[in-house]
Formats: structure tokens, sequence, C-alpha cells
């Protein structure tokens, strides 16, 4: 992350995100597939560490014969007013300064948390007639009522924390370098450096 600075002096924090040019490898329709989409790929890898279906789809797109795509994804393009081939790129043009996005990625995993990190859980008083429970959960209300003793789906408890797919909406882009192909994006996004970020106008 960095902060940018507004025309008003305004400091802002931003993300620095580095986007790399993706091809268009098919493009699905509604008489064909059911459903409006375009398949994107995006980043290099060689071809050994590919599949022999996803290099046949890579074969005629013009690529490198030694590198293929890391990651395909599919955007759905229903009412978007889009109209791209098989083949063409998408690069960092297709953004402006201003435009509100939303982005996706997979969040940091935190390994198995407490319910004072996971979920905000205040935890026991600290006061007497306590002893080593001031992070602990509390009552979960198992042995009768509603549970009827057993536990109730969706009880906030400790577990796994992270990992989830979460998606941010209503950023904004702050500025574009064509140059080094990176954009900024107001706030913070969701994952760790090196995460695939997906970014929807």
């Amino acid at each position: 992350m960095t902060q940018v600075f507004g025309e008003d002096g305004a400091v802002q924090p931003a993300t620095v995100l580095n986007v790399e040019p993706m091809v268009v490898m098919g493009v699905k329709t509604k008489e064909k597939g059911g459903y409006e989409a375009i398949q994107v790929g995006a980043g290099t890898r060689r071809a050994k560490n590919i599949s022999k279906a996803v290099m046949g789809q890579l074969k005629d797109l013009g690529l490198p014969v030694d590198t293929g795509v890391a990651a395909v994804r599919e955007f759905r393009t229903e009412n978007s007013g889009l109209s791209l081939n098989r083949g063409d790129k998408i690069s960092l043009e297709t953004f402006a300064v201003g435009d509100k996005v939303a982005v996706s990625a997979i969040s940091k995993g935190k390994g198995f948390q407490g319910v004072v990190k996971r979920h905000g859980f205040h935890g026991g008083p600290r006061s007497h007639g306590q002893k080593h429970s001031e992070r602990e959960p509390g009552s979960i209300g198992g042995s009768g009522g509603r549970a009827g003793g057993r536990v109730a789906k969706g009880m906030r408890m400790a577990g796994r924390m992270g990992g989830d797919r979460v998606t941010v909406k209503n950023l904004k882009v702050v500025a574009i370098d064509l140059e080094s192909n990176t954009l900024l994006i107001s706030g913070a996004v969701p994952g760790r450096r090196g995460t695939l970020v997906e970014i929807r106008g």
C-alpha cells in the first residue's frame, strides 16, 4: 500500500496492483453456452506445468510456444456492452482514473483463531472469580430451547480464519501507469502480496 495526495492536498491510502495484459481465450454465447461470458488468461507459466487441455486452447492465440497462462478466469458479460473476440488483448487502458470498481480476491489465511479475534467477542469480565477465562466464548446455549442439546448451525465459535473469497465494492481508481503496468486503487484490497486479484468495473 501507499498514499496519494489529491489536488486539494488531501491524502488518500491506495493499493498498488500490478496488472499484466490478459488475452481472451474463449467467448461463450447464449446459443452455445446458455449465457454470455468471456474466458481470460493472465500471467505466464512454463508449458510443462500446464495441462494439454489448456495448452490446446492457447495454441493459436499468438503466445510464446514455451509459455502459457498462469490463471484462467471467466467473467459474465450480459448487459455489459462488451464485444470481445477470441485472441483480443485486455490491458490497463480499459480503466480510467475515477472509475468505481469492485475487487475480489482470497483473503489472508490466519490459521486457527479464537472467538475474540475471529468474531470480535469481548471475552469474560476481568474481575474477581475469573480464572483463565478472559478470552473464552462463554455459554453456547445448547442444553435446551432452540438447540435441543446440540450445537446450533452457524454458532460463532473458534476455527479457521481467513482464506475466504472477499469482495470489496465501490473502490476508486486513483492513478494508472501504463509504462509499469500498475494500477492504484483507493483503500485496501483483500489478499497478500502476490495474490491474484479480480477487478470488475
